[in-house]
């Protein structure tokens, strides 16, 4: 979600993030004469090794529950208050992938629960 929003500390992480858009924008436009497209999943917070470790680290430097990291820091801004699943970003790129033309190229999809809407 980083590629189309920011947040606090995370600045080197959300450069890099949004030079892939523009990224996937040059191979879109670079690529449509030679059959290929290019497009962007903005997965949300899945629950990975990596996150399941930043719980604990995140509730005893705030001084918090694993609930309330959970809940304030990761699916705050979701509709549904569920983390996205791996299930869900594979979707997606089978969406993209199998679209049949090059209508669709150049963009990114969010798959995150509504945490970030464009």
């Amino acid at each position: 979600m980083y590629s189309i929003t920011s947040a606090k500390l995370k600045a080197p992480y959300i450069t890099a993030k949004h030079g892939l858009v523009g990224l996937c924008q040059a191979t879109a436009r670079e690529g449509v004469d030679h059959g290929i497209r290019c497009n962007i999943i903005e997965p949300g917070f899945i629950r990975t090794q990596l996150l399941e470790k930043q719980i604990p680290e995140q509730a005893k430097a705030l001084g918090i529950s694993e609930d309330e990291v959970i809940k304030r820091l990761f699916l705050a801004d979701t509709v549904d208050n569920c983390f996205t699943t791996v299930e869900e970003v594979a979707e997606a790129a089978v969406f993209f992938a199998s679209y049949p033309t090059s209508a669709l190229t150049g963009q990114s999809l969010a798959v995150g629960h509504g945490m970030v809407m464009h």
